[in-house]
């Protein structure tokens, strides 16, 4: 017998280039079309000359940013370099807030090859660098550092080891700096539109004082006045830039996550802490709006006055933390604070098993950027409504109503939530996180069998979300709501499965996503394949508010599985949680499907007192407006058998 040689896998040494636009969302959400045109002009005077000079070639775009491939690493740092100058000198004029800024990352790595793409870590490693490159920057790994060391006639700073996402080993990381950088402090941050420290000598050696972007560029000039009305007036510009009232915190969701403190003395947790801290930052930046400094500016602000963070860095919010390992538990504490008023508003702990370090830390920073997700959504709702109960505009409406949406769910507080959402978009008919949050609405409404016009209901889902992903396709939330649509369609539910599986790709920390996949498992007939997911869902966040929906589809899936005693189990559980009428219907047959008569008849008695005129009839009729899958169907039709010994009527 003659045995087939296995398919030859392409692969071949590369320097790969990575590159994203910082704040893109922001920018297209203030101007999409100009933005949009603005890069493409970039990308064709700037970029691709500066690629094809150099010997390289931009694999594929990636709609905010590019991934391209050199024969070296030279060329590829002597590239980026190149468009990076270019970029700076054709965007010099823009107002600051509309400025395009590329963030870059560089490495070498054996890659796998395909006729349009390319694949593996070495790829992986340069995205994730290109996440620690600051607007402007490149950052580079220690594999290309050692090619191009006193090669391309800059200094790279050494950040050291960073524990990067998703990527299993620490990885040595530099930063492109002027020659001269290394004699003046560094206070760089994510956003262009944030004020930086400069620094002004005097004869007591130099002093710090707030530099905005147009400081440092167009009005250099003023700099000096400045600095010279310090000498002049004795101290009293480095008095009112220090002392005097704080800055205006423009962005509602502005944040930093300082570096967690690491309680013990092993230096593995420290890496592990830093890790939490660049991963956390990350995943921040997914939340609409938000404004998130970079882990390099943040490190610099360790054991600092949250009222003096808050001041030089512009932001509203600090998180910070500490670690502690005690022999295989590793305990985190994180704590929000206002950089307002210094206060104390939100505080979590988690505790996981330090034998899964890798897995702990995903699981971790995603429970806390859930929760945080939560928390920041209701606290600037709460100051909405404290600072502008009269005239609110569309971002104070639309964060009302995601605090609303963010409830347990109910028949009104759905109706709530949409109420707001309509009132938003009344204001700015365009705005995203609006336009996602009424489709989530209208189709939970219909999942539920909350209204009386489910098609006109998902119609107008489909439209508002298809907005959002027509610009922005790697939005994770209206994937998951997209999902969310055609899961409550009860016929396009497989497609449901694809879109919550791209949601968690772009966001793997989005709890939601994950619950309702098990939940969409359980409609297309493969309820074993549902705990995996929902259980995923509990761990990022285990005191969520669909908590009590994750723990009743959890019980589900044991009942179309035939396992009444699991389904009893997390039927009760979900129940205690929130009195969710279709908890009680599971558990009554799951009950008299195990011979526990009186259990059976009180569980129907409580579906009953919820929705007195339920019946058998129209149990079966939900199944089939959840899913028309064969399988699903004949399981349903089980708990419909278990529902009539239970004492439902006909």
């Amino acid at each position: 017998m003659v045995q087939e040689r296995p398919v030859r896998v392409e692969r071949r040494l590369s320097a790969i280039l990575a590159a994203d636009v910082a704040g893109y969302s922001r920018l297209m959400h203030n101007d999409e079309e100009a933005t949009h045109a603005k890069l493409s002009a970039l990308l064709t005077e700037a970029v691709q000359p500066a690629i094809a000079e150099h010997g390289g070639h931009i694999v594929k775009n990636t709609g905010d940013g590019f991934l391209a491939e050199f024969p070296s690493a030279v060329e590829a740092v002597r590239a980026a370099m190149q468009f990076q100058t270019s970029i700076h000198e054709l965007t010099i004029g823009d107002v600051e807030d509309r400025r395009i800024a590329f963030r870059v990352g560089i490495n070498i790595g054996d890659v796998i090859v395909e006729p349009h793409d390319i694949f593996g870590d070495g790829v992986n490693i340069a995205a994730r660098l290109e996440g620690v490159a600051e607007p402007g920057g490149i950052c580079i790994s220690s594999s290309a550092y050692d090619q191009v060391q006193g090669k391309v006639g800059v200094e790279f700073g050494d950040l050291g080891e960073q524990n990067l996402k998703n990527i299993a080993r620490p990885v040595r990381v530099y930063r492109m700096r002027p020659c001269n950088a290394a004699t003046r402090p560094q206070a760089s941050l994510l956003h262009r539109d944030t004020p930086q420290i400069g620094w002004f000598p005097n004869m007591f050696g130099g002093f710090p004082i707030r530099l905005w972007p147009a400081l440092r560029a167009r009005r250099a000039r003023m700099a000096l006045v400045i600095a010279l009305l310090f000498l002049l007036s004795g101290g009293v510009a480095y008095w009112y830039m220090h002392q005097g009232e704080p800055q205006p915190l423009n962005h509602r969701l502005s944040i930093v996550v300082l570096p967690f403190t690491n309680l013990s003395n092993a230096s593995e947790q420290e890496y592990f802490a830093e890790g939490i801290t660049d991963d956390l930052s990350a995943d921040l930046s997914r939340i609409e709006d938000s404004f998130v400094i970079a882990p390099s500016t943040a490190r610099a602000y360790k054991n600092v006055d949250p009222k003096r963070v808050g001041r030089e860095l512009g932001v509203r919010y600090i998180l910070d933390g500490s670690l502690r390992r005690t022999d295989s538990l590793v305990r985190i504490n994180a704590r929000l604070i206002d950089a307002r008023t210094g206060a104390e508003i939100w505080s979590e702990r988690v505790d996981g098993d330090w034998s899964k370090s890798m897995q702990l830390q995903d699981i971790i920073t995603g429970r806390l950027a859930r929760r945080l997700d939560l928390e920041l959504t209701n606290q600037e709702s709460r100051d909405a409504e404290v600072m502008r109960p009269n005239n609110p505009d569309a971002v104070d409406l639309t964060m009302r109503g995601w605090a609303v949406l963010n409830q347990p769910y109910s028949r009104e507080q759905l109706s709530q939530s949409r109420a707001l959402f309509e009132r938003a978009l009344q204001i700015d008919p365009g705005f995203p996180k609006a336009l996602v949050g009424l489709a989530e609405t209208l189709a939970m409404e219909v999942n539920y069998r909350w209204t009386d016009a489910p098609a006109d209901q998902l119609r107008r889902a489909e439209s508002a979300v298809g907005q959002v992903l027509s610009k922005f396709p790697s939005d994770a939330m209206a994937h998951f709501v997209r999902g969310e649509i055609q899961r409550a369609s009860g016929r396009n539910v497989e497609a449901a499965v694809g879109e919550y599986e791209a949601a968690i790709a772009i966001n793997p920390s989005l709890a939601p996503a994950h619950g309702a996949l098990g939940a969409a498992k359980i409609r297309v007939g493969r309820s074993a394949e549902a705990f995996a997911p929902l259980q995923m869902a509990i761990q990022l966040s285990p005191r969520d508010p669909l908590l009590s929906t994750w723990y009743f589809y959890i019980g589900h899936a044991h009942s179309h599985l035939g396992q009444y005693e699991g389904a009893i189990d997390w039927c009760g559980r979900s129940i205690a949680v929130q009195p969710l009428w279709i908890a009680y219907a599971d558990l009554a047959a799951a009950h008299a499907l195990t011979g526990h008569e009186r259990e059976a008849y009180a569980a129907v008695a409580e579906l009953r007192r919820i929705r007195p005129s339920y019946t058998v009839t129209e149990w079966l009729q939900d199944g089939k407006g959840w899913s028309d899958n064969a399988v699903f169907l004949a399981e349903f039709q089980r708990i419909a058998d278990g529902l009539r010994k239970a004492g439902l009527p006909e």
